[in-house]
């Protein structure tokens, strides 16, 4: 038997260890966590074996240590757990920035047993409570070995996370924060700067009431928790600065271009862009996962709404949301139907469209 002990059960703490239950029969789970109703509801429904407010000497039976606390609290934290952790144990934590555990790590004599890991998944919602175990499904899982880790000790970590059903990539502590900054940390300032500037402008309402697919999809990301992103701000500063001057120079070559009405270099500028987004990997990782979601035209009349979800429901397609979008610009449909994975929207479609309705993927 495995015990994989968790310091914090949120999202992620708590999406990692309904996974590791639900794929694995040998492992036995201890959390640690402050909120008497997270350790509660994480012991009735069986995703933990014990629950403890604070670490303890039940860490002494764990095999792995996963530190899932805000990234603020995990130095604070390892030297709480430490004097409860047998040699053998693995430490690893969730956090989206690397570095700066790293070098506590390395000041503590720790540099033989820490693997950090970063799963690139999440959701707008936080907290064990909204925590799913497909949450890693697919995900890519950033593991940063620290460099005195025994390759026997690595090859163990790798197999716990790949039973997850997360894709692994190993890079370096420091390689792994300048990526990240730029494909996660940075998007998320663009997006919430973008949605301020909106409202700033936005005196009578009209902007946010007509705001429709476009401006809902590059700014999805800015309705994530903000004291995470705060913490990610204040702990992998120099990369996104440095990325965040080089889009202030890239946004001011596009300025004169406009200025100029250069319409080569603007035409330029979007066919760059778009090919090279379309060469991305439409997968589900990232720091929030992916929407599946179908427009449907539907007739203006009754049981038109009801027609669709009737025939969806007999055949055994959950839907996660369903609602009427009310703008219709760039949209084809005005029914709007999210799904929980690809698999039921392609046959979604295929009823759809079997019975004569207009369907669009998002």
């Amino acid at each position: 038997m495995i015990t994989c002990g968790f310091i914090g059960l949120g999202l992620i703490g708590g999406s990692i260890a309904r996974a590791l239950k639900k794929n694995r029969e040998d492992i036995r789970i201890l959390a640690c966590d402050p909120n008497p109703q997270t350790r509660s509801l994480a012991l009735s429904q069986l995703v933990t074996d014990e629950a403890l407010e604070a670490p303890g000497e039940a860490l002494f039976d764990c095999d792995f240590v996963f530190l899932c606390a805000p990234v603020s609290c995990n130095g604070e934290n390892l030297e709480k757990i430490l004097p409860y952790l047998k040699e053998s144990c693995i430490l690893t934590d969730v956090g989206s920035v690397k570095t700066p555990i790293y070098r506590q790590v390395q000041s503590m004599g720790l540099t033989d047993r820490f693997i950090g890991g970063h799963p690139m998944t999440g959701s707008e919602r936080v907290g064990f409570a909204n925590s799913k175990a497909s949450l890693l499904e697919n995900a890519y899982y950033i593991m940063t070995p620290a460099p005195d880790v025994p390759e026997q000790k690595v090859e163990q970590f790798r197999q716990l996370v790949l039973s997850t059903g997360a894709i692994l990539l190993q890079i370096d502590c420091e390689r792994h924060d300048y990526v990240t900054a730029a494909v996660s940390h940075l998007p998320h300032i663009i997006a919430s700067s973008l949605v301020n500037l909106v409202k700033g402008h936005d005196d009578n309402g009209l902007m946010k009431a007509i705001a429709a697919g476009g401006f809902k999809d590059i700014t999805r990301i800015a309705s994530s928790s903000p004291v995470m992103w705060q913490q990610i701000c204040l702990t992998n500063t120099d990369n996104i600065r440095s990325l965040l001057q080089d889009y202030i120079d890239a946004l001011e070559t596009v300025k004169g271009e406009l200025d100029r009405r250069d319409a080569d270099s603007l035409y330029g500028f979007f066919d760059g862009a778009r090919l090279y987004r379309e060469s991305f990997v439409d997968a589900s990782s990232g720091p929030i996962k992916k929407a599946y979601t179908i427009r449907v035209t539907i007739p203006d009349e009754t049981g038109s709404l009801a027609e669709v979800a009737t025939l969806l429901a007999s055949n055994s397609i959950s839907i996660k949301n369903i609602g009427i979008s009310h703008n219709r610009e760039a949209e084809e449909g005005v029914l709007i139907i999210e799904f929980y994975e690809q698999a039921a929207i392609d046959k979604a479609v295929a009823l759809l469209t079997g019975q004569n309705f207009e369907v669009a993927l998002r």
